[in-house]
């Protein structure tokens, strides 16, 4: 459906914004977010104890499982939700990092033969759609494979919804199209609180992100998070600077960053991201 090396690169980005937010994921203070010793420019280990078994260049539970996915999916024709099911519980039995609470209770459901588990609302997993596009052969069945993937571990209204937009949003952005015009095209067809977040987004997008973010809300869920990641979008035309902006806000800075930049570099391309960042450690 779309050029593979585009497909590739959305996935690499995700990847690293994960791990360039590894460094003050579920960082909350903000007296510590501002005093933090950081170098930006480079990837580095994580301050949180969420996340202290690992290492620069490394990743949280959301790049983790996001290359799982990718891993799974990269030899495959489609996506077989049963059989991916199946692969996420043998990967979860073996998993040294962050167990969150929407991976823990969805691992029981998973083991019945449900295809369906939490019902959180955690925004971490619209940020790991994107290997779908690999195996989606219309924009119909990637939509339909969405809706499939995000219920395995996310399932509720608002991660469905939001799921939905993203996709929707990424498909529009392949195509060429603006991606502030397609927010307000995809307002409209939106429900009630999604159009809430995009008023606000567009209200806040010459204000500071560090302090929009905490506005908003820096924490997991996606009625935080929605709004922030539009923020971003609509603010910053430089990949490296919606990245550090993002991270040095903290909270759950990862899911912010990799919804974001999945929709960055649809349009953009790879081409702001330091080389530096690029050594993260996987192979795509």
């Amino acid at each position: 459906m779309y050029d593979k090396k585009q497909i590739k690169d959305i996935i690499l980005s995700t990847l690293v914004a994960d791990s360039l937010c590894l460094v003050a994921h579920w960082v909350y203070d903000e007296k510590q977010l501002k005093s933090l010793n950081i170098d930006w420019s480079k990837l580095n280990k994580p301050y949180s104890i969420w996340h202290k078994s690992k290492g620069a260049g490394e990743f949280t539970h959301y790049g983790d499982q996001t290359y799982w996915f990718y891993e799974y999916l990269k030899d495959k024709e489609k996506f077989d939700v049963k059989e991916y099911a199946l692969y996420w519980l043998e990967k979860i039995q073996s998993y040294n990092g962050y167990i969150d609470s929407a991976t823990r209770n969805s691992i029981e459901p998973l083991s019945k033969g449900l295809l369906i588990g939490s019902e959180s609302s955690d925004l971490s997993i619209v940020g790991r759609i994107s290997p779908l596009l690999m195996v989606s052969k219309t924009k119909k069945e990637f939509l339909d494979n969405v809706q499939s993937f995000v219920c395995l571990t996310h399932n509720s209204s608002e991660c469905k919804n939001a799921s939905s937009f993203f996709a929707k949003l990424l498909l529009k952005v392949l195509d060429k199209q603006d991606i502030e015009s397609s927010i307000l095209e995809l307002k409209e067809q939106s429900s009630e609180d999604i159009k809430t977040y995009i008023d606000k987004a567009i209200k806040s997008k010459d204000k500071d992100s560090f302090d929009v973010i905490r506005e908003f809300g820096p924490a997991c869920g996606t009625s935080e998070g929605f709004a922030s990641v539009l923020h971003l979008l609509l603010k910053y035309k430089d990949l490296k600077e919606l990245l550090i902006q993002n991270a040095k806000a903290g909270g759950d800075s990862s899911a912010r960053g990799m919804v974001a930049v999945m929709i960055f570099t649809a349009k953009y391309g790879l081409k702001d991201i330091p080389q530096s960042w690029l050594k993260i450690k996987v192979i795509l």
